[in-house]
């Protein structure tokens, strides 16, 4: 009791800020994190630790940063080449950034977008990654109890960055399985109507394009009926397009920004665009986020807001040279894409092949596996009950449907770019022996039972893998495999 009371009086002296949980660190999401770091996976220190698959980070370009470091030295002012400007780029201080940096990111993202579109550098506001992007916005466009749809499932982190600090609501916007989890104009009123019911004042719309968790973008006729929507209830758009280069198939982005310049009706001061170099270019620990919005009155204060968040002007330094570079932007995008896109290929093909069918997706890091009929039960419970068997047996950290809003339970996101090809093989291999030695056992408790007797032979090799997909005994001519 003691300790509880002085607990109490700790809590007292902070603010609600301090001691509430509107982080959202107590979600599933970052439970996965935690079993990862408490126990992380090595090729030879710790083999049969947990593998990070729910940390959304694209490693498999670094070679090419790598050597276009070593070819551009001068890019630095930590280099022999580089030092000369050291004095200059360390004493700037204008919120307004390197106007060579503005200049780089806003020519990077018309690169991004197939040269389709333009973007002034003027309206280049910087911010401490997306999460402070977000951030930014949702200070200048609502309110404390204000909110914004979403439509789901969507990134857990909003739920930190857009309503922790500013007292936001996020508003769901309930999209489901049977159309691929589409956005439609129906589930949008729905919402909005429902939040109106609640006496919710709906301030805008945030949408992830390409989206995260699923993969998939959205086409034009969508895109066109979303901005028909925000115009027609008089709401801001934002628009979250952090993932714009990570597209490797057909069909291409559409940015928003190509409907701005296609709808004349469109009223472009609802119209912001988040975007960051984290995902892209695989920066994450660059912090560099950016917020591009239509609005002068809102570029105007988030610029003054940027304050609190700037990117380092070394690190606007060393990427305006990169950035202008366009034969290595060129070819860092083209490679890219075609390493995401094997790379994707591998990791679903190799689930199909026992049975584990997955959203179709050709964008971002990550895809969206259904496992729907491994469940006990088709409930969220059940659904965290296969969580733990995969975190804690498998040794997997894949992320739970339920900590991205899904509305059906079943769907796990998984990251396939944060890992070597190495690691990416034995994660395969884990969760496909997982799936076959569970193949018929009809509920959680024989699949607990199982893992706990043959601790699911995480060393099983390839070659006994290859065993069970011969012809004869291939997964692929189950009936339970779906195209």
């Amino acid at each position: 009791m003691v300790s509880i009371s002085k607990n109490n009086q700790k809590q007292q002296l902070l603010s609600k800020i301090a001691t509430n949980d509107g982080h959202g660190e107590n979600s599933p999401y970052f439970d996965g994190w935690k079993a990862y770091a408490n126990n992380p996976f090595h090729l030879t220190d710790n083999p049969t630790g947990v593998i990070q698959m729910g940390l959304a980070e694209n490693q498999l370009c670094f070679d090419l940063i790598q050597e276009w470091m070593v070819n551009n030295p001068k890019a630095s002012i930590c280099t022999v080449e580089g030092a000369e400007n050291f004095q200059d780029i360390a004493i700037f201080q204008d919120y307004h950034g390197l106007p060579e940096f503005r200049q780089a990111v806003a020519r990077f993202m018309e690169k991004v977008r197939g040269d389709r579109v333009t973007f002034d550098p003027n309206r280049i506001v910087m911010s401490g990654g997306a999460t402070g992007a977000h951030e930014m916005l949702a200070f200048c466009l609502a309110d404390p109890g204000d909110a914004f749809l979403v439509p789901t499932p969507y990134y857990p982190g909003f739920d930190r960055d857009l309503r922790w600090r500013t007292g936001v609501q996020l508003f769901p916007v309930v999209c489901e399985s049977c159309n691929d989890f589409k956005v439609t104009t129906k589930a949008l009123e729905e919402a909005y109507e429902k939040a109106q019911q609640s006496n919710i004042k709906i301030k805008g719309l945030l949408i992830n394009n390409p989206s995260n968790p699923l993969g998939t973008l959205l086409d034009k006729d969508t895109l066109r009926d979303i901005v028909t929507f925000i115009n027609s209830k008089n709401i801001h758009l934002v628009c979250d397009e952090i993932y714009a280069a990570t597209v490797f198939d057909q069909p291409r982005f559409i940015s928003v920004s190509e409907m701005v310049e296609e709808m004349i009706e469109c009223n472009t001061d609802l119209i912001h665009i988040v975007y960051s170099l984290s995902k892209d270019l695989g920066f994450p620990g660059f912090r560099v986020g950016i917020v591009y919005s239509y609005n002068d009155t809102v570029v105007n204060i988030s610029r003054k807001m940027s304050s609190f968040g700037l990117v380092s002007t070394q690190t606007q330094h060393m990427l305006a040279s990169m950035l202008s570079d366009e034969i290595f932007v060129e070819k860092f995008i083209a490679e890219s894409s075609e390493r995401l896109g094997k790379r994707q290929g591998m990791f679903t093909k190799g689930l199909a092949q026992v049975g584990i069918s997955t959203l179709k997706s050709n964008a971002g890091l990550f895809f969206w596996m259904d496992l729907r009929r491994l469940l006990k039960e088709a409930t969220f419970d059940g659904e965290l009950e296969l969580w733990r068997i995969i975190i804690n047996e498998v040794k997997l950290n894949v992320s739970p449907g339920c900590s991205f809003h899904c509305s059906e339970p079943g769907w796990f996101r998984v990251c396939f770019a944060n890992m070597d090809d190495e690691t990416m093989r034995i994660a395969l291999r884990r969760i496909r022996n997982f799936v076959l030695q569970t193949k018929g056992l009809n509920n959680i408790a024989a699949i607990k039972k199982q893992c706990s007797r043959s601790k699911l032979q995480i060393s099983l090799s390839f070659r006994r893998l290859d065993d069970f997909n011969s012809p004869a005994h291939s997964p692929m001519n189950s009936p339970l495999v779906r195209t």
